[in-house]
């Protein structure tokens, strides 16, 4: 009798430890999956906060370039239309086009963004790429 209760104890402890060395592997397996799963590229354009009105006038100035550019983002900013993150997407496509001619302003903007911008922006990836050139 008492070796059929030491065989049952061994039992249980080698199916015990089978069962949780089975959850860990589990675990593992779905820490890995999260890790090398490929993110999905955010683009500006399915970013939140600006109406779909806009999105012509939007591209019309994005293709005059900086100075077209700048004006429709002063306009948009202080009537409110356009907000974060959408807003500093584009603030930071103006920062990229005018780093060369004016870098002192590229950084004294990327620095407005990267203040008002929260730790759960989508646009926070962004701006941590940026950081080092703005700085």
């Amino acid at each position: 009798m008492k070796a059929v209760i030491i065989i049952l104890i061994v039992a249980g402890v080698v199916f015990g430890g089978y069962k949780i060395w089975e959850y860990w592997d589990n675990v593992e397996h779905e820490r890995e999956m999260k890790a090398n799963a490929p993110q999905a590229e955010i683009t500006g354009d399915r970013l939140p906060g600006m109406p779909p009105k806009l999105e012509q006038s939007f591209k019309d100035a994005e293709k005059g370039g900086p100075k077209t550019l700048k004006p429709w983002v002063d306009r948009v900013k202080s009537t409110g239309m356009v907000k974060d993150p959408r807003l500093a997407w584009i603030e930071l496509d103006y920062v990229l086009m005018i780093t060369k001619d004016d870098p002192v302003q590229a950084k004294r903007i990327f620095a407005d963004i990267k203040q008002r911008t929260p730790p759960d922006s989508p646009v926070l990836p962004r701006i941590k790429a940026l950081e080092k050139n703005y700085e």
